[in-house]
């Protein structure tokens, strides 16, 4: 099995499933189908309100002896209501309770974003609470006691910027030991990959396909979506592979981590087959060229008042 290696040398298995958008009724079958094709990362969070039926597969997988709990990767995530360090331990315990374990192997904030507890999505700006009064630093001192408390293996952050990351490492002298953000090739975030590198942090690629079930969610349009783009199309038919197997060997060919998201069966043992697919690097130059910096998650939702803005979310001028 392909496995990224994070800085203290531990093994994080490098294709994982998704279950962002997956329903209950639909995640249990999901959780079981892929650690039946051979998956052993899982890949949850607390928001997407499905942890109680992806611990009911977990439970009924290991019970099956469809895996073991020490062989399988299990990543959660604390919501942006739970930044306050008082909160934080009882974010990640009711996550391990739902989810029917005594430990995660990986913690991650899921937004540097601070919401007033109980808060799901914000509905204006008093839903918020100013980094001033829940600084990041401290959000992450909280995530780092943690892991010394043995309630995750691993802590680390998602939809973190270069600035963000830095940030909290140099307040704690501890960097996260992955970083989880949106990658794929229009959005390919050379930069920040490079200097996650640079930083010894690990790098997730959600939404490596392009997050095209997301569209309608986000009130997005998109033009050509990145399964029906032509030069992944051509390097699909080349390799007869599908273009899902090519956006996925991409992404593991540039050293991250991937968690592309599915409930069909079928799609599940098929993108685990991008384990085999080896891309040339005429394939790489030419998916190189897709890049436009297009996020397909924006962060709108996060720019109510003067609160949120691409400059402090994701120290950029503009989207």
């Amino acid at each position: 099995m392909k496995t990224q290696r994070l800085r203290d040398g531990t093994e994080m298995p490098s294709l994982g499933l998704g279950t962002w958008k997956s329903e209950p009724a639909e995640v249990y079958g999901a959780v079981r189908a892929a650690l039946e094709v051979g998956y052993r990362h899982i890949d949850c969070a607390a928001i997407y309100q499905n942890e109680e039926e992806v611990g009911r597969a977990l439970a009924d997988a290991f019970g099956a002896g469809d895996a073991k709990r020490e062989d399988v990767w299990i990543t959660s995530k604390l919501w942006n209501d739970s930044h306050l360090p008082k909160d934080a331990k009882p974010a990640i315990e009711s996550s391990l309770t739902k989810l029917g374990l005594e430990y995660l192997d990986l913690y991650l904030i899921h937004w540097p974003v601070a919401l007033r507890p109980g808060t799901l999505l914000p509905s204006g700006p008093e839903d918020f609470i100013p980094l001033s009064e829940a600084p990041l630093e401290s959000t992450w001192q909280a995530m780092i006691a943690l892991r010394d408390q043995e309630l995750t293996r691993q802590v680390g952050v998602s939809n973190f910027s270069k600035g963000q990351i830095t940030r909290v490492r140099e307040a704690t002298g501890e960097a996260p030991s992955v970083n989880q953000v949106e990658l794929h090739p229009y959005l390919q975030q050379a930069a920040l990959l490079a200097a996650c590198e640079q930083l010894d942090v690990a790098v997730t690629a959600y939404s490596p396909l392009g997050s095209p079930d997301s569209a309608a969610m986000l009130g997005r349009r998109d033009e050509v979506p990145l399964t029906k783009h032509p030069t992944i199309v051509s390097i699909a038919e080349a390799h007869g592979a599908t273009p899902g197997q090519v956006l996925i060997a991409w992404a593991l060919a540039r050293g991250t981590s991937v968690i592309p998201k599915s409930v069909n069966p079928g799609r599940i043992a098929e993108n685990w087959g991008a384990l085999e697919l080896s891309l040339t690097l005429a394939d790489m130059t030419a998916i190189e060229s897709l890049d436009r910096h297009q996020r397909m998650v924006e962060g709108k939702f996060w720019f109510i008042g003067e609160t949120y803005s691409p400059e402090t979310l994701w120290d950029e001028a503009s989207l």
